[in-house]
């Protein structure tokens, strides 16, 4: 067998249809499809059980509820493929998508194979621009030029730009050699956030990438109660460790240039941006003393400074909101948190405009 798809699957019975069509109507036929009911308490392990009732390559497991990650480990132990896919099941993947992305690992003897997505978000009957290719959608596009890299140290030179196009954080662009990932035990943590340092592992060492410019998966970020829109009580300490994790896989890799610094330090401002947003989101009960308290103790630390006066940001718009961030000027930086979390909360489709407008090397459709 070719290709497992895995699907972790909770409280998506609006979405699941349309994310297991999107896998059964693949070109690619030497497939499986594993879902893995994660204790959903909706109708979406009925919806997984009805499938695998109409399609022999549908096959179910039915769990507590121990999150994605559990999930989808629970699926890698009995999948059967040569390749591994993983796919969430409030999105959905082009009918080529796996025919593509094989043909091009078995041609490249590829280890990985990273595809192009796009950021879904709906907009209420409007069109925006060239950006909006259907009525109430606005889409960014996420890819990067077709390459192959056939040795580690040209993948590791070049994952700066993968990176900075958000292309190597997920795991629903990539299609897995399952051999590598068996021999080296890599699996998800059970953590939340659990992609990035599955990710990471998975990078470490890893030599033959290949690249397509192909957009092929699409993300959606519609949802209200989807991982994205939650408020998240341990942002902050997430990240701080997910940049420490980073810096450390750069260090491994031996880089540790002018150029590699900058990029870490504006990823870490970046984020740092959303760390503070996450404290002014309407969901977040802290006391407004506490808020500002936790905002000037984030500004005062010493990765801080470092980053915010290494950062180089692309676009006028970062440039702008890093501003009250580097003076460390607390009251202005929770002024304009305030505002970023009014537009993400109150005009979805603005704040996934704005916030791809801000970063570097975003391209549109």
């Amino acid at each position: 067998m070719l290709v497992s798809v895995i699907m972790p699957v909770y409280k998506v019975e609006e979405y699941l249809a349309r994310a297991v069509e999107s896998v059964l109507h693949q070109t690619l036929k030497d497939m499986e499809l594993i879902l893995v009911d994660d204790g959903s308490p909706d109708r979406s392990g009925a919806i997984c059980d009805a499938f695998a009732q109409k399609d022999s390559r549908v096959r179910v497991l039915h769990q507590k509820n121990m999150g994605a990650p559990a999930a989808r480990n629970a699926a890698i132990e009995i999948s059967r493929g040569k390749y591994r896919f993983f796919c969430d099941a409030d999105d959905w993947m082009e009918e080529d998508m796996l025919e593509k992305m094989v043909a091009l690992a078995e041609e490249a003897q590829a280890e990985l194979v990273i595809c192009g997505f796009t950021i879904d978000t709906e907009v209420p009957s409007i069109h925006f621009g060239k950006s909006a290719n259907q009525a109430g959608m606005y889409r960014q596009v996420l890819k990067a030029d077709d390459a192959l890299y056939t040795t580690a140290e040209e993948f590791r030179r070049n994952a700066a730009a993968l990176f900075d196009n958000n292309l190597l954080y997920t795991p629903w662009n990539k299609l897995y050699s399952a051999q590598r990932m068996d021999r080296l035990h890599i699996r998800f943590p059970e953590t939340f956030w659990d992609d990035f340092p599955f990710n990471l592992h998975y990078l470490r060492d890893v030599r033959r990438v290949a690249v397509t410019s192909g957009v092929y998966y699409h993300f959606t970020r519609a949802r209200g109660e989807s991982e994205t829109a939650k408020y998240v009580p341990k942002m902050y300490e997430k990240r701080e460790e997910e940049d420490r994790w980073l810096r450390e896989l750069y260090a491994y890799w031996g880089l540790q240039g002018e150029a590699d610094r900058e990029f870490l330090a504006r990823r870490y401002a970046e984020r740092l941006v959303g760390c503070i947003e996450n404290l002014t989101s309407p969901q977040c009960t802290l006391p407004p003393q506490e808020k500002l308290t936790q905002i000037r103790d984030m500004l005062g630390t010493k990765r801080a400074r470092e980053a915010l006066s290494l950062a180089k940001p692309a676009s006028p718009l970062l440039k702008t909101m890093l501003l009250p961030l580097k003076g460390r000027h607390v009251g202005w930086t929770y002024m304009q948190s305030r505002v970023i979390s009014l537009v993400k909360n109150h005009c979805t489709w603005l704040f996934a405009f704005l916030k791809a407008s801000r970063g570097k090397a975003v391209q549109k459709a």
